[in-house]
């Protein structure tokens, strides 16, 4: 039986220190050439190499171009998802009176809880996701979102179910 080299082990350190030098330059302007900025792009590398490096067995990766690629796009989307959920918070945050302003720190925990909720929404349908969101945000009736959708009632019903059934699964 192959054992992997332990965690702080030479070889694998080597393996990370190799992969790094070999394909950051690389990985580095393929993610500025898609942001369009290389302070944000030298970010997104430095986290791609992060979960590289958190990987059990570097020495495994037999396709490291492909593996950066699929690593740096999964977080390029995540990043355009956290700025869209950002921008509709803003939007809404616009429309308030300037007294009920959240401070620095209860906007940062909004967003994080946002994201959070986005995430657990994520394996949801779209239609799922877009009834669960108006009837728990908008207060819209189920038959308003059934006429929204293009879908019956019931089925409005079925899919706050599924979202309310996504969010209690991942409690605690």
């Amino acid at each position: 039986m192959l054992l992997s080299p332990s965690p702080d082990s030479p070889s694998r350190n080597a393996a990370l220190h190799r992969l790094f030098g070999e394909h950051h330059p690389w990985l580095l302007e393929r993610l500025r050439l898609r942001l369009g900025c290389r302070e944000d792009a030298a970010d997104l590398a430095a986290e791609t190499f992060a979960h590289v490096v958190a990987m059990p067995d570097p020495h495994s990766i037999r396709e490291p171009r492909a593996l950066l690629t699929t690593i740096g796009k999964r977080l390029i989307f995540a990043r355009w998802r956290r700025n869209d959920v950002e921008r509709a918070y803003l939007d809404v945050l616009a429309t308030l009176p300037e007294a009920v302003a959240p401070s620095p720190q209860e906007h940062w925990l909004v967003i994080e809880a946002l994201m959070e909720i986005d995430r657990l929404l994520d394996s949801l349908s779209s239609k799922a996701r877009a009834a669960f969101l108006y009837s728990q945000l908008d207060g819209r009736t189920y038959a308003c979102i059934a006429r929204e959708l293009g879908v019956s009632v019931t089925r409005v019903h079925q899919y706050v179910v599924q979202g309310l059934t996504a969010c209690y699964l991942a409690k605690p």
